[in-house]
């Protein structure tokens, strides 16, 4: 009679702990950190390449025939290729025979074309009101790992493909919406922080004129200050590889804005700290160059994150569908309420002291998006998240298809990804969850614009 076979024991019991402590290597001195911090920055710079062209820029694929028909221009293969030869002066293409492929700019001279010589009834340009702003539009949520980056990077190319200009503002220092886009950061002056030194500058420039003229100690204008002064949005907008995409980039040494900004505030109680970002969106004229201005928060609500929420139009929240996500969701609208609604409060007592109108934060529309569904496994949890949320959520429930982790691992959107490179039915899949997303988006998006347009049409009569 064969005996029966000896359990196996949990790995973590019957450890020898004279063995564990001759695995263990030399105590670590913060020089290791920076050792550690060194090879990642090589590994980030390999991998980053993956996606990039030989000469280490990245570089925008073409799009064929069959791209353009389904998803950019809603044209008829056959008809495209009897305009494009009735009009030698369009762009051509590449490639012979049926399929021709385009740069992304022959694209928008394409959609441009048919806007002006197509059928009244169909959508080659999206929708903007003449003369209306751009929407500004925050990514945020406190809790990291929810997917902000990839919906805000997918969003913009979303939106660029559908012929929006867009600005990606990279809010966190992380900088991984820098390297979706292929931006290049040298140090903290090529990124929002130098503007917001200069919206506090010149708060203390004004405040000296006051002070100058009541005989009182001026503010001191440090050496950061002055040079803040001279910078335009100009100086850190850079282009990407997107011709309608532009980008404010981000790098480490964006964070010491978590530490400036309140001592600012010390030395200016007055200066309204939320309103840097706002402020030079406005004055330099960018609502108006833009069609789309996108920030990405860091996963955390400090400084540069409530500068993005106050200028926000719309607020986007990505969630997974999880217990602890939608905890950590619900958290952070009740910071948001505490944060905002204090600062209302503070504000408005000194305004009615002096007579002056109240002020009151307020966005044109909030939503919570689930991102990396499965609806396998999440249904159940997802429903209940819709129902405690009701209106603040998306309809749509992002899934997380093959086509976005082997995108992910080229550091590339999947509308940066070649469908070749896929089976196709794999591509459409892919590509409808992000479509779908934008499609959400967009409504939102036109639906903004012309309650604004319309409003102002009521209020006038």
């Amino acid at each position: 009679m064969s005996k029966p076979p000896t359990p196996t024991l949990p790995p973590y019991l019957n450890l020898d702990p004279e063995a564990a402590a001759a695995r263990l290597p030399d105590p670590i001195d913060t020089g290791r950190f920076a050792k550690a911090a060194a090879f990642c920055a090589k590994g980030r710079d390999d991998l980053t390449k993956r996606g990039y062209a030989p000469d280490g820029k990245k570089r925008l694929r073409k799009f064929s025939t069959w791209e353009i028909t389904k998803y950019l221009i809603p044209v008829a293969p056959a008809h495209l290729r009897r305009v494009l030869k009735s009009n030698p002066d369009l762009p051509q293409g590449e490639g012979d025979g049926r399929s021709k492929w385009f740069t992304l700019e022959e694209v928008l001279i394409l959609r441009h074309h048919f806007a002006s010589e197509g059928v009244s009834t169909k959508e080659y340009l999206p929708y903007r009101p003449k003369d209306a702003q751009a929407k500004v539009v925050a990514v945020a949520n406190f809790k990291g790992g929810v997917g902000k980056t990839s919906t805000a990077a997918h969003l913009a190319m979303s939106a660029a493909l559908d012929g929006y200009k867009v600005l990606v503002i990279d809010l966190d220092s992380q900088g991984s919406m820098t390297s979706i886009m292929g931006g290049q950061v040298p140090d903290e002056w090529s990124t929002v922080f130098p503007l917001i030194a200069k919206d506090y500058a010149k708060a203390v420039t004004a405040e000296n004129e006051v002070r100058r003229a009541g005989g009182q100690t001026e503010l001191p204008l440090d050496e950061t200050l002055q040079e803040a002064l001279q910078v335009s949005s100009r100086n850190v907008i850079q282009k990407t590889h997107w011709p309608n995409i532009d980008l404010i980039g981000a790098q480490l040494n964006l964070y010491w804005a978590e530490f400036q900004i309140p001592v600012w505030r010390m030395g200016l109680r007055s200066w309204p700290l939320w309103d840097g970002l706002t402020n030079f969106l406005n004055d330099e004229g960018l609502l108006d160059e833009y069609d789309i201005v996108l920030l990405d928060t860091p996963p955390a609500l400090g400084y540069l994150t409530i500068n993005a929420l106050a200028a926000a139009d719309i607020l986007l929240v990505p969630l997974g569908a999880s217990y602890l996500e939608f905890d950590s969701t619900g958290r952070f609208f009740d910071m948001l309420y505490t944060t905002f609604a204090s600062i209302e409060d503070g504000e408005n007592a000194a305004l009615r002291a002096a007579g002056l109108p109240e002020m009151k934060f307020e966005w044109d529309v909030v939503r919570a998006i689930v991102t990396r569904f499965d609806a396998a496994q999440q249904t159940d949890m997802a429903n209940v998240i819709q129902a405690y949320f009701g209106d603040f959520m998306n309809a749509y429930r992002q899934e997380y298809t093959a086509l976005v982790g082997q995108a992910g691992e080229q550091v590339n959107g999947i509308y940066e990804a070649d469908y070749r490179d896929f089976n196709r039915d794999t591509y459409v899949r892919g590509r409808e969850t992000f479509d779908r997303t934008y499609a959400e988006f967009k409504e939102l998006l036109i639906g903004c614009w012309w309650r604004d347009v319309n409003m102002e049409g009521s209020e006038d009569g």
